[in-house]
């Protein structure tokens, strides 16, 4: 059961979004990605209040870099769609499980991001979550 509300074209988006940011990380990878974005829509918190699509998560300014990249403008693969419908449905992995933040340094994962503590990495991706005191909703199960 989908924890966002979506359409056909917000999967196509997601999917597009999921290829471009993390395509070299592997399927894991990319569900990773997917779990943050929907984990933004969620969270209604910190730089992400008054996100309610997947439309308005992706193109966020500054949000993901991929988006100004033309890579992000292809179509959305098989693949990547019933990835981006894992992570619409739910389905979350650790570190990216409560991960608000991700990105990929040139070398180790600086300790915070954006104030907020690193949680772990994947690949070539840091992944860091909110604290209770910032951002308790992002733990909310569902």
């Amino acid at each position: 059961m989908a924890v966002v509300k979506h359409t056909s074209s917000d999967i196509d988006l997601l999917a597009r979004l999921l290829r471009a940011e993390a395509e070299a990380e592997g399927v894991q990878g990319m569900l990773m990605v997917g779990n943050v974005g929907i984990n933004r829509i969620r969270a209604n918190c910190s730089d992400f209040k008054g996100l309610r699509t997947i439309p308005q998560m992706i193109n966020q300014p500054h949000a993901f870099e991929a988006v100004t990249h033309s890579y992000f403008y292809q179509r959305a693969r098989d693949k990547e769609k019933r990835l981006a419908k894992r992570a619409i449905n739910g389905e979350r992995l650790w570190p990216s499980k409560y991960s608000l933040w991700y990105f990929r340094p040139p070398g180790d994962c600086p300790p915070t991001w954006y104030n907020q503590p690193k949680v772990g990495r994947f690949k070539l991706h840091c992944f860091y979550e909110p604290t209770s005191e910032t951002c308790s909703s992002v733990y909310n199960t569902f």
